[in-house]
């Protein structure tokens, strides 16, 4: 199917600054595109145009969207690529790291939109969802994460429903990519190495430019074969999900892969139990 001619196309991305933002805004500004960027912290070599911006405060959404719809004349594309990890044991009673990760990838994420609907529904233009592996098949200790990108593909799925006679909704859903979103993690003695395989930025950026490309947008959008084999899976046989994930997390605990990481005590417990 052929694609959407991307010169001229006027594009939005949060989280600009970022790791993924930044590769997204370079390559669609190589492929012609008018892109603004929407970050917290712009970086002074960011590729295009990067409006400070807090997603997590509506005042600062409503004005930094005004004035990059300004800038731009009207709104194509939203990329919502804005997200941020972090240790967060099921276990464990919600505390401030749980509702960082909730208002930044979820909320964030649905306060960019809705600020931009009536661009989008104007131009009959496209929202990508940066979504995650994670939405269909959770990773344990990562709780909050999980989660808030779960709660990002339901509220994908009502705005299609909503709006989805004049604006497309593709979700994407990585599996790991080497980043700083996973260093608080690490830091916590929760590093995941070992229950994911890593892939390539460039693969997860090819995969953007597909859901925003495509003439008919895609539903769902996986960035590699694996990947979507596992979302497959995960979606139609969640218990064989359920067991590959338990076996993988028993062998890290007795590899020693939590030793001394506070916030796995109660997993590392568990296990040695159930030997």
């Amino acid at each position: 199917m052929s694609r959407r001619d991307p010169r001229g196309m006027r594009v939005l991305v949060t989280g600009a600054s970022g790791t993924f933002g930044r590769a997204v805004c370079a390559r669609l500004d190589a492929l012609g595109a008018r892109v603004v960027g929407l970050d917290l912290a712009p970086r002074v070599n960011d590729p295009v145009e990067v409006l400070p911006c807090d997603i997590t405060d509506d005042h600062s959404v409503e004005v930094a969207v005004a004035e990059a719809i300004a800038l731009l004349g009207g709104l194509d594309l939203l990329i919502n690529n804005a997200g941020v990890g972090g240790p967060a044991p099921a276990e464990l009673p919600p505390g401030a790291e749980v509702r960082r990760q909730l208002d930044i990838n979820l909320l964030g994420t649905w306060r960019v939109t809705a600020a931009c609907v009536d661009a989008l529904v104007s131009a009959r233009g496209r929202v990508v969802m940066l979504s995650s592996r994670m939405a269909v098949m959770q990773l344990p200790l990562a709780a909050a994460y999980g989660a808030s990108k779960r709660a990002l593909v339901a509220y994908a799925d009502a705005l299609r429903l909503e709006i989805g006679t004049h604006v497309g909704v593709t979700c994407v859903y990585p599996s790991a990519v080497r980043s700083p979103i996973h260093d608080s993690t690490a830091a916590a003695g929760l590093s995941l190495e070992g229950m994911s395989r890593y892939e390539p930025l460039d693969g997860v950026v090819d995969t953007v430019l597909r859901a925003a490309l495509r003439r008919r947008p895609y539903r769902d959008l996986p960035t590699t074969r694996r990947g979507a084999v596992e979302f497959f899976l995960a979606r139609h046989f969640p218990a064989l999900t359920d067991r590959i994930v338990a076996r993988t997390l028993a062998g890290r605990v007795r590899s020693g892969a939590f030793e001394g990481a506070t916030l796995a005590a109660g997993v590392v417990a568990r296990q040695g139990d159930h030997r």
